[in-house]
């Protein structure tokens, strides 16, 4: 079956399920209403062994019976909204608008259109290849999806590509993180009778400034960053706080650095301990970095790609470090890269946006992607 013939066939159906799916709320962890009505569709093209699986991943593989050479295709089904209601969607015939509909929907889409070419063509993929709507990549989510398919396929997933950028970028180097709330518990009391009293806050503080104050390790290629994201606490403005907790990160595209940083972190914590102050530190998210990969399979991956957005759209891609799904298997040593197919602005903005017509090159490069993994 001709792609290209595929795309112009589809193209319209293709516009009609992204404004569908898009407005289905789907925050991180509550990905249910979107998973069900993925598995519904992809079903009603004809992919019976497509299944929801306990991370609220939809899978469907193809040929993957006893292969241990699969390839992965993927796009994420959560948001990074925490909206339990319909989402709003606006479409001027040019542009199209909706809170999280580049990142990640309109990869989404282009997903399962990538996965109805394959069912109708026929395909018999070497080695097998998996379609994968998979749920918490976003935030706190901590990639549980991701992680949880490498488990279920643990041994036997050889490439992975996510479709999770704009159409001029292809993420060949993943960024890692580690996440943490931390709260601070003191006596407090009252602002005047009491005054004097360790207040938690002002504990809190500290920390932050301190934080401020690291000077990130530094190498040519790579960096380090940190980041206060959220902070809250105390009772009222007359009440010394008994308890304040902050959310913060840090994140860097190199594994040392992430080691480096995490004394760091911890050294600022313990430095603030003391009788009076308690400083509790949970990690909510620990996303990790590239360890033991061979460079030369990932260059191959970001050859296969940029060759067929190349192809697509005549302009070459540029490569960036980024934090997406491709995580996991790099961390495990699995090639893996992120490309894009759509172009558009606004990511984690409510403004968020698409040039429609991007879909067209879009789908036509997911598909052929998808082709070239399983050659």
């Amino acid at each position: 079956m001709d792609v290209k013939q595929f795309v112009t066939e589809n193209i319209s159906s293709l516009y009609e399920l992204l404004a569908r799916i898009a407005p289905i709320p789907a925050p991180s962890h509550k990905e249910d209403e979107r998973a069900a009505f993925v598995l519904s569709w992809l079903r009603e093209q004809g992919a019976e062994d497509a299944y929801i699986d306990s991370a609220k991943n939809v899978v469907y593989p193809i040929g993957c019976e006893g292969s241990n050479e699969i390839s992965v295709i993927c796009a994420h089904t959560d948001t990074v909204f925490p909206d339990l209601e319909p989402l709003p969607y606006s479409d001027d015939g040019e542009i199209i608008k909706c809170p999280g509909i580049g990142d990640d929907t309109a990869s989404l889409v282009v997903l399962l259109f990538a996965a109805k070419y394959f069912i109708e063509a026929n395909i018999k993929p070497r080695g097998g290849i998996i379609f994968l709507a998979n749920s918490c990549e976003e935030g706190l989510g901590n990639l549980k999806g991701t992680r949880k398919l490498f488990e279920d396929y643990s041994g036997r997933i050889k490439k992975f590509i996510s479709f999770d950028s704009c159409i001029s970028s292809i993420d060949d180097r993943c960024v890692g993180s580690t996440r943490y709330e931390v709260t601070v518990r003191t006596e407090g009391g009252h602002s005047y009778q009491s005054f004097g009293n360790s207040n938690a806050i002002a504990e809190l503080s500290r920390i932050v400034g301190k934080i401020y104050e690291i000077e990130p390790p530094k190498k040519e290629g790579f960096r380090a960053t940190y980041n206060v994201g959220e902070i809250s606490g105390g009772t009222s403005v007359n009440t010394i706080a008994e308890s304040a907790r902050m959310l913060c990160e840090y994140r860097s595209d190199n594994y040392e650095f992430l080691q480096v940083m995490k004394e760091k972190f911890y050294s600022i914590f313990d430095s603030v301990k003391r009788e009076g102050v308690e400083v509790e530190v949970k990690c909510v998210g620990d996303r990790p970095c590239e360890k033991g990969v061979s460079r030369d399979e990932v260059n191959t991956l970001v050859k296969l790609a940029s060759d067929i957005i190349r192809d697509v759209t005549g302009e070459a891609p540029k490569t960036k470090s980024a934090s997406t799904d491709c995580n996991i298997p790099l961390s495990l040593g699995i090639p893996a890269i992120c490309i894009g197919v759509y172009r558009g602005g606004g990511a984690h903005k409510r403004e968020e946006w698409i040039e429609k017509s991007s879909l067209v090159p879009g789908l036509e490069i997911g598909i052929r992607t998808a082709l070239e993994l399983v050659k």
